[in-house]
């Protein structure tokens, strides 16, 4: 990874005011989360659409990540989409995702290769169709060698959701409840949400008053590979034991939605998407939507940057919609309130702001200047709405600012 992109990483993520530990761990993870981290990133797109009132004259900024929803909003039709990550493995996986959507010939290629994204053909189809279109950077990582010394872009013939800081969390999760002759995908089979409710009850509940998950649990580093730094841990936990919390979001996600409706809940107990016609896809992955996300393909565009530095390059009123992520939640005080500087400087009448965070509430107030947060009123009603409609569950809050009048 080129310096640059590591001292993006070192600079967001790693508190120098904290005490020597807290500044080990946080290097710790700056380290982890250096590679892939997310093959599909973990917030509900539709949930993001239906509170962020996407129309034909939005433009939209968000933090890329593994770059299904950025793809996802362009069937809400907006007028402009940038994509912003300090993840060179995620600029790699949206170019590529891009060049899939644009240049696979039809709908069954582009399932095959990501929504399927495990088949043998799909190495091949990469050198012949997509490689020609993409930059030399992004070429240079998916044909560069990972840490045992396999091509990166064979991850696509061995199922690319398994891969990546989350993809390896979630197959240790099923390890371990093998351990306990627990088979993760047996909720994938349940007809209805009451029989979700019993498999969880009977079958996941239990593993959480486990001592060797509350142990392991009580330790930072264990959630590294969802994504979690240090400084997000304790926001997660709040008063509460890691493994009660952990217990909660699972329940969340394995009982509140259809199964035949929510992708999450495939990806986390199945380790990727269901195979039939069926089953649940992001927006931009379905049959119907695939004509539209290519032709507006080229609203979207790919930086490798930090959001506030784009948002400070950027003139007086480039965006209304801004999609934040869980980001902040790393941030110190001076790193929020620099951001929320660039976003009301930037932000035209009627700009929307969406984020969540670990804990329930939202971190602003008291660490962004009244002066700026003034300017925005919080839209509890309709953020407590997304909360509860966020198919992928692991997330505290999700909380929406509207610029005032």
């Amino acid at each position: 990874m080129p310096k640059s992109a590591s001292t993006l990483i070192e600079k967001a993520v790693v508190r120098h005011e904290s005490p020597r530990l807290s500044r080990l761990l946080d290097k710790a993870f700056a380290m982890a989360f250096k590679g892939l981290v997310y093959a599909q990133i973990w917030e509900d797109p539709v949930a993001d659409m239906d509170a962020l009132k996407i129309g034909p004259d939005s433009r939209i900024i968000t933090i890329a990540s593994g770059g299904c929803n950025a793809l996802s909003y362009l069937t809400a039709n907006p007028h402009s989409i940038t994509c912003v990550d300090l993840n060179t493995a995620h600029i790699a996986l949206n170019k590529l995702k891009h060049a899939a959507v644009r240049h696979l010939p039809d709908y069954a290629n582009v399932r095959r290769f990501i929504a399927e994204a495990d088949h043998p053909s799909n190495v091949e189809t990469y050198s012949l169709l997509l490689a020609p279109h993409l930059d030399e950077a992004t070429r240079r990582y998916w044909e560069g060698r990972d840490l045992v010394g396999r091509r990166r872009i064979g991850a696509f013939s061995r199922g690319i959701y398994k891969h990546g800081l989350l993809g390896n969390f979630i197959g240790l999760a099923h390890i371990l409840a093998k351990l306990y002759r627990i088979d993760p995908a047996e909720i994938l089979g349940a007809g209805s949400l009451e029989d979700q409710r019993r498999v969880f009850d009977e079958r996941f509940a239990p593993i959480f008053e486990r001592r060797l998950v509350r142990w392991l649990t009580n330790h930072p580093a264990s959630l590294f590979g969802l994504g979690i730094p240090p400084a997000q841990y304790s926001a997660l936990a709040g008063e509460q034991r890691m493994a009660d919390v952990l217990r909660a979001r699972l329940e969340k996600l394995a009982c509140h939605f259809p199964v035949n409706d929510n992708y999450f809940a495939w990806q986390a107990f199945g380790r990727g998407y269901g195979r039939g016609a069926e089953h649940p896809l992001p927006p931009y992955l379905q049959r119907g939507n695939l004509p539209l996300v290519r032709e507006r393909l080229d609203r979207l565009t790919v930086r490798h940057a930090n959001f506030t530095q784009v948002l400070a390059e950027a003139g007086d009123a480039s965006y209304d919609r801004y999609i934040l992520l869980d980001a902040q939640d790393w941030m110190s005080d001076a790193q929020l309130a620099e951001l929320w500087s660039q976003i009301t400087r930037t932000a035209r009448p009627g700009s929307r702001v969406l984020f969540r965070t670990a804990a329930e509430p939202s971190l602003l107030p008291g660490r962004v200047p009244d002066a700026i947060l003034d300017r925005w009123e919080y839209r509890e009603v309709e953020s407590q709405a997304a909360t509860l409609a966020d198919r992928s569950s692991i997330y505290g809050g999700v909380h929406l600012y509207e610029l005032r009048a």
